[in-house]
């Protein structure tokens, strides 16, 4: 059983998916998906354990047809340190669902949701195992078409999700199509799809422009998916009108897969010494990368809507991601990866209790929130951890994010650089700040409606919590895994 969990990890909620659509029952259909990420989870955590424990890459070849001919599975230090966070973070997410889902979307439509739900995490769970250049473009519109539906599904409740649905549909579609013409260029180079024997045979080809031309697609389209500034316009409408258990599981998980698969294919694929690689598109990542750190953050501070202000600061989130990743050294990648890591467990945390708060009052805003502190004192909290942990705050996870982001940028001496993400995370305590204001600060106004809090409420999100500040406590195992992670790509010490 053991040498087929990576194609079980992904089959489980690809093939329940279809059942929980044929489940009328909306508590059966939970139940399903439930069960399925659960054991989703579990099969991640027992890859990561025996990957860490051997250090040996598994490789599952499906139908029993090896590579180059037929489609692997590959589980390495990379695809086992995201899986877990993938699954885990679906997992808690759909605990939260079943709330959340009953307070925003009509009855009828329970059965179809947890299908998307499903097809989604699989298709972002195959997008990390897959050792195929084409099988990512499958998961990748797999998971794309059911976020799309999962997105509209709010409109029962805002119309707005709809044209957000839409224009996430429109720039998605685009994305995937540069991927897919820089894909068609490359298996035109040199006659394969397999990751493995893509970078062997690359080689022989590296100098020409239309090697350059296809890294130049690919990345580009996957800018797109991970909604690099400036291609995140989609990103705040769809974090902003989904229903709230859609925008926890998104914000967490959906641009750190494009993130992901980005490392896979310009380290793993073209390599550190591709022509151009290091100095061209290493400069460009990490000037977008910055500029979106400030950017998201200056249109986080001007935000009053809890969830759009979360998603601008989602986009300068990312930033710090590809800076890491623009620093095209090994501590660079570790950072990504660790910050990959973490942001994900603070972005679960937060858009979980922020969806508390909206299934009762509706919209979650600096309005609705004003003296919440004293009523529902475990959700705001839950919040301020959350916003302090962006920051990178002592004792949190995105503490250890940004100490090991602004090494990578002293290793290569980028002071100033290394300077400007200090600024930038600073000014994240403006943000933090308006919400201490408002939930602690003020009275409750007259007439507001009362909030109320049970285990239902902030269980789900006080586990990110709890992850969130475990992990910068005790960050060494995550450390270790995010250098072994990099080391895949670029080898040397630590």
């Amino acid at each position: 059983m053991m040498q087929h969990l990576p194609i079980l990890q992904v089959l489980l909620p690809l093939l329940g998916a279809p059942l929980a659509a044929l489940l009328r029952g909306r508590d059966m259909a939970w139940g399903l998906a439930l069960l399925l990420t659960g054991a989703a989870f579990l099969i991640s955590i027992i890859l990561f354990s025996q990957q860490q424990m051997t250090g040996e890459t598994l490789v599952y070849d499906l139908g029993g047809w090896p590579a180059p001919i037929g489609i692997v599975y590959v589980i390495d230090a990379a695809s086992a340190l995201v899986l877990p966070v993938i699954s885990g973070i679906a997992f808690v997410a759909t605990i939260a669902a079943r709330r959340l889902v009953e307070a925003e979307i009509d009855a009828r439509d329970h059965a179809l949701f947890y299908a998307a739900w499903l097809l989604t995490i699989a298709g972002m769970l195959g997008q990390v195992t897959t050792g195929d250049a084409f099988n990512i473009f499958v998961f990748l519109e797999i998971s794309s078409l059911s976020a799309y539906a999962l997105v509209a599904m709010g409109a029962g409740r805002d119309r707005r999700a709809l044209p957000a649905a839409f224009n996430y549909l429109i720039l998605g579609t685009v994305g995937a199509t540069f991927y897919v013409i820089g894909l068609g260029l490359l298996y035109m180079l040199t006659g394969t799809l397999n990751l493995m024997d893509l970078s062997e045979r690359l080689a022989d080809v590296q100098s020409t422009r239309a090697a350059f031309t296809a890294l130049a697609f690919i990345a580009l389209g996957l800018f797109l998916k991970m909604a690099l500034f400036p291609l995140h316009f989609w990103l705040v409408p769809a974090y902003a009108h989904a229903p709230s258990a859609v925008s926890a599981l998104m914000a967490a998980t959906a641009t750190k897969v494009s993130v992901y698969v980005l490392i896979r294919l310009v380290f793993g694929v073209f390599g550190i010494d591709f022509p151009g690689l290091a100095d061209a598109v290493g400069l460009l990542v990490l000037t977008l990368g910055i500029a979106g750190a400030f950017v998201g953050t200056l249109a986080a501070i001007l935000e009053t809507d809890l969830k759009k202000l979360f998603a601008q600061s989602s986009i300068a989130q990312l930033g710090y991601m590809a800076i890491g990743i623009g620093a095209m050294s090994a501590t660079g990648l570790a950072a990504a990866f660790i910050h990959l890591f973490n942001h994900a467990l603070m972005k679960a945390a937060l858009f979980l209790a922020i969806g508390a708060i909206a299934a009762q009052v509706g919209r979650a805003s600096m309005g609705t929130i004003q003296g919440a502190g004293r009523q529902i004192p475990l959700t705001m909290t839950a919040i301020l951890v959350g916003g302090l942990a962006l920051i990178g705050v002592p004792l949190t996870a995105g503490f250890i994010s940004k100490l090991y982001l602004v090494r990578a940028l002293l290793e290569q001496d980028f002071w100033l650089l290394a300077a400007l993400t200090f600024i930038s995370s600073a000014l994240a305590l403006a943000y933090v700040w308006k919400i201490i204001e408002a939930a602690w600060l003020k009275e409750r106004p007259k007439g507001a409606p009362v909030l109320v809090e049970t285990p239902v409420h902030y269980v789900p999100a006080w586990l990110m919590v709890i992850a969130t500040i475990g992990f910068g406590i005790f960050a060494s195992p995550l450390v270790d895994a995010a250098y072994a992670a990099a080391h895949v790509f670029i080898g040397g010490a630590r």
